[in-house]
């Protein structure tokens, strides 16, 4: 929830502020003077508190995203926390290609783009189907299961033609249409 609410703050802040001159480099927008009382104290202030935010995020999302690499990677092996070995070198396989893809995509709303498509389809489509397709109590049906694959299936092709039209075709997504039509299929209209 204060994710959620960070982001339409800071949405809410960069639209008022900057409006359709919103720099790609999120920090860039505040090397100029906004015309306000304190202007160089205010954007100082920014600076400082995404710095805090990034060291103080970081570690939590980095720490989920290694113990799920590790599962995903070596699913029947001993916990993470007691091979250093294993542990030293994920980690730092992680971190290279975390280093790359913030040297390498220089634009912000490239990224906003890729990440936004492919959460939204994870997050309203392949995650629920996944949960009924483990099932461990078996309350879900033959034909719950078949719909399930089928979403999976509908999404990862959703996602897959987001992921196209922006890498190819610039800033035109099917995503919104495309999810249109699997939530219709999901909800049996």
């Amino acid at each position: 929830m204060c994710g959620l609410f960070g982001s339409f703050r800071e949405l809410i802040f960069f639209g008022f502020l900057f409006g359709s001159a919103t720099l790609d480099d999120v920090l860039a927008n505040f090397d100029s003077d906004l015309g306000i009382l304190y202007s160089l104290v205010l954007n100082d202030a920014v600076k400082v508190s995404y710095v805090l935010h990034l060291m103080l995020a970081f570690p939590i999302v980095f720490h989920a995203l290694q113990l799920n690499m590790d599962g995903l990677l070596f699913p029947s092996v001993r916990p993470l926390s007691s091979d250093n070995r294993r542990f030293g070198a994920l980690t730092a396989a992680l971190l290279i290609v975390i280093f790359l893809a913030a040297n390498f995509i220089l634009n912000i709303w490239d990224a906003f783009q890729f990440t936004g498509t492919t959460a939204a389809v994870a997050i309203a489509y392949i995650f629920p189907s996944a949960m009924a397709l483990r099932d461990r109590h078996g309350i879900a049906t033959k034909g719950d299961r078949y719909l399930a694959v089928f979403m999976i299936v509908l999404a990862v092709a959703a996602s897959a033609v987001a992921v196209y039209s922006d890498a190819c075709l610039g800033t035109f997504s099917w995503q919104a249409p495309i999810s249109v039509v699997i939530g219709a299929l999901a909800s049996g209209r």
